[in-house]
């Protein structure tokens, strides 16, 4: 990649308009990125810990805590220092790495909201063969081609930006690498690029979307003919969780790359509302909403506790 180009570095110009909030800001994203790393490890560990929780639905939830764990690390690092006076400088190969690792990790969320929807659907529409097709080699394969599809959309992406020549200049209007403050830098036509690009990103998410809310259709039809009100309510209280968790994921997407104008300010705010304010909720919303989740997590803690005051 570095052949096409004679830049070596870039400089991260931060978030706009929070000159002299350095220090406030810094302390309130580091207390997100403690909040995220300690509630996703300790979903995560639950999880593995508790024998009732080896469901599908655990299962996936697990990766997406594991998930949650690894996407602020992506820009975090580098907006911390920057908000600490240190350099704003990243590498040519460390600005491709983030926009790789970012589109890889958002891929691949895209793609594993879509498989627990769809495991959401079977569960409720098909309960009496839910465990014969969630089975566990399904899962894994689900799972593992979740992550496979978000590399491969990573790919895809940081070939297109990156095999574009860069001569100056060299000032990117963001904390961290991505499309929208990359490709305007280039030296040549990014035409195609740009549109190739932010089609794929847009063909992803809406197909992905689309497939979530045509399971999610045929859950509320089924929901709805459950003759209980207790039944209706389990079930809703079952899904709730996941249906808030994409809306947090696939509100600021689409606000970023399918809207037709774009904002400096706002697409920063956005994006520090997706990379670190959205991954320290999923926890408190998935065991404030999944009763067998907050049950173990309880029983967690308090051996936890137990163990400490030995």
């Amino acid at each position: 990649m570095r052949n096409h180009t004679s830049i070596t570095e870039f400089i991260l110009l931060g978030i706009p308009n929070t000159e002299g909030l350095e220090n406030v800001l810094f302390v309130l994203f580091l207390a997100f990125c403690l909040i995220t790393l300690l509630g996703n490890l300790l979903i995560f560990l639950t999880i593995l810990a508790s024998s009732n929780l080896h469901t599908p639905m655990c299962f996936f939830l697990g990766n997406l805590s594991a998930f949650d764990i690894f996407f602020p690390s992506v820009s975090s690092p580098k907006m911390m220092r920057c908000l600490m006076g240190q350099s704003c400088v990243i590498s040519y190969r460390g600005c491709a790495s983030q926009l790789f690792f970012y589109h890889t990790l958002g891929g691949t969320e895209c793609f594993l909201y879509t498989v627990m929807a769809y495991d959401r659907f079977v569960a409720i529409c098909h309960p009496l063969r839910y465990t014969v097709i969630m089975s566990r080699r399904v899962c894994i394969v689900l799972t593992l081609s979740t992550w496979l599809g978000g590399c491969l959309q990573g790919s895809v992406l940081v070939f297109l930006v990156f095999k574009l020549p860069y001569c100056g200049p060299h000032e990117v209007d963001s904390f961290f690498c991505d499309i929208p403050v990359v490709l305007p830098l280039a030296c040549a036509d990014t035409s195609l690029a740009q549109t190739v690009s932010f089609t794929n990103v847009g063909v992803v998410t809406l197909t992905c979307l689309f497939l979530i809310l045509t399971s999610y259709s045929r859950i509320i039809f089924s929901i709805l003919k459950i003759s209980s009100s207790e039944g209706r309510r389990r079930a809703f209280a079952t899904c709730s969780a996941h249906l808030t968790s994409i809306l947090l994921f696939y509100g600021p997407v689409m606000l970023i790359y399918l809207r037709p104008a774009s904002s400096p300010w706002l697409d920063s705010v956005i994006q520090v509302l997706n990379n670190i304010v959205t991954p320290s909720l999923n926890p408190l919303i998935y065991t404030l909403r999944n009763k067998d989740v907050k049950l173990a997590l309880r029983k967690v803690l308090t051996q936890m506790v137990h163990v400490s005051g030995a």
